[in-house]
């Protein structure tokens, strides 16, 4: 009975060990080829087409803008609206993958990659869009130029929608066009793009009125952005404007990658020296480690910048110092004379702790400059933030259950773990 429940343990083990080195294998393979080019349905690309680069990386204009009066009433709320506003311009000319945030009190960074000339982008920026108030029959009934202001409000029922006002002479086109299309719709274009179809409930002749609908608070305050987009809420000044150059960010990238490689490597061999077959152990964990990191890049759309680069290598560091605080843990208690299985048991133990108090204070920082950074330094917090959390999971699991698999199959000799 013991036999052949050992015999099913070395089996097991070997079946488990035989999956991950086919998992390394064919996920090697497809990160880098890709599958299912040509006439195929199906198309996984290989993870340099996958990852998104950043500006640093691909190249593109990125601006800097300020507020000229940080002390007006509503400030937080119309620098929100003005960010969004400049998104959906954007969005609106095909810069879908541009990006537009706070930075600090005040200050609003625009990025926007493939792009050469920094003019195009400004001339987008500063361009007013073209809003219209649209009867049933195509006729332009009032002017986006006519709305004062639009915010989110609650109607008399306590649901969220956006009440407007109208200048003098908006006031007076908008009575008319309300009479005039009592029960019909009045569309609300922008860029040539219907953003709303409310019907006409009652004349509008105050120059107030509400937008009533199924909204969410969030789609009303949208709605009255995109209202407002004729002009922007905020004055802004231009404070940096620069064209960063894809050939300096492509080298910048290939150096990275090459240094992250070198470095890769010559920490596999110094395992393999210092650690035996626990270095063994370490490297193959340490490979699934960046198979992972690479691939939750690729799944989240996350971009990556050269400061992200520097923080999937600090991530591999970190991954290999939990490794190395494990292995000397258990080389600890090999000394003192426990049995090899104990040793394992009791060295994760004793790892544990130290491994996760290091992990989540570096994870802490990471969230920190993800929610106050901007730019590249998001990018290097995200990529770290991954590093990290990736790193706990493959020492704290991977490596333990390969230590498992090798004890299974027969690597017994306390040598073999003692340097």
């Amino acid at each position: 009975m013991a036999k052949n429940k050992k015999r099913n343990s070395r089996t097991t083990s070997l079946i488990s060990l035989i999956v991950i080195l086919l998992i390394i294998c064919i996920g090697g393979y497809l990160g880098i080829n890709g599958f299912g080019k040509g006439r195929m349905i199906t198309y996984l690309k290989p993870w340099g087409e996958a990852i998104s680069l950043g500006l640093d990386l691909r190249g593109g204009v990125y601006t800097v803008y300020q507020a000229d009066d940080p002390d007006v009433e509503n400030f937080d709320e119309k620098m929100s609206s003005t960010v969004n506003i400049l998104i959906s311009r954007l969005t609106r000319q095909g810069f879908t993958e541009a990006t537009v945030t706070r930075q600090g009190n005040d200050r609003i960074r625009v990025e926007i990659p493939n792009v050469s000339d920094p003019n195009e982008i400004l001339t987008i920026i500063g361009t007013p869009a073209l809003l219209e108030f649209v009867d049933e029959s195509g006729k332009v009934l009032m002017e986006g130029s006519m709305v004062q202001n639009a915010a989110l409000a609650q109607d008399e029922n306590g649901q969220p929608c956006v009440s407007f006002q109208l200048t003098d002479e908006g006031t007076r086109l908008f009575a008319e066009a309300t009479a005039a299309n009592l029960g019909k719709q009045i569309s609300i274009n922008l860029d040539g793009e219907t953003i709303s179809s409310p019907v006409v409930n009652a004349v509008i002749a105050g120059g107030r009125g509400e937008i009533t609908g199924n909204f969410t608070a969030e789609e009303a305050s949208t709605l009255a952005s995109l209202i407002l987009s004729g002009a922007l809420p905020l004055n802004l000044t231009q404070l940096e404007v620069s064209a960063i150059s894809a050939t300096l960010g492509v080298e910048a990238l290939d150096k990275a990658v090459q240094a992250g490689l070198i470095g890769v490597i010559l920490v596999m061999l110094f395992m393999l020296f210092r650690y035996r077959i626990m270095g063994v152990i370490a490297d193959l964990a340490l490979t699934l480690y960046i198979m992972i990191v690479i691939l939750l890049l690729a799944l989240t759309g996350a971009q990556l910048t050269l400061p992200g680069v520097a923080g999937i290598i600090l991530g591999i560091g970190m991954a290999v110092d939990a490794n190395v605080v494990i292995f000397e843990r258990i080389k600890e208690e090999l000394r003192v004379g426990r049995p090899l299985e104990s040793s394992i048991s009791k060295g994760f133990d004793r790892a544990l702790t130290a491994i996760i108090d290091a992990n989540v204070t570096t994870v802490i920082a990471a969230i920190v400059l993800y929610a106050f950074g901007t730019g590249s330094v998001r990018g290097f917090a995200l990529t770290l933030g991954i590093g990290v959390v990736t790193s706990m999971f493959t020492a704290i699991f991977v490596t333990h259950k390969l230590l498992d698999i090798f004890v299974d199959l027969g690597a017994k000799n306390e040598k073999l773990y003692l340097a």
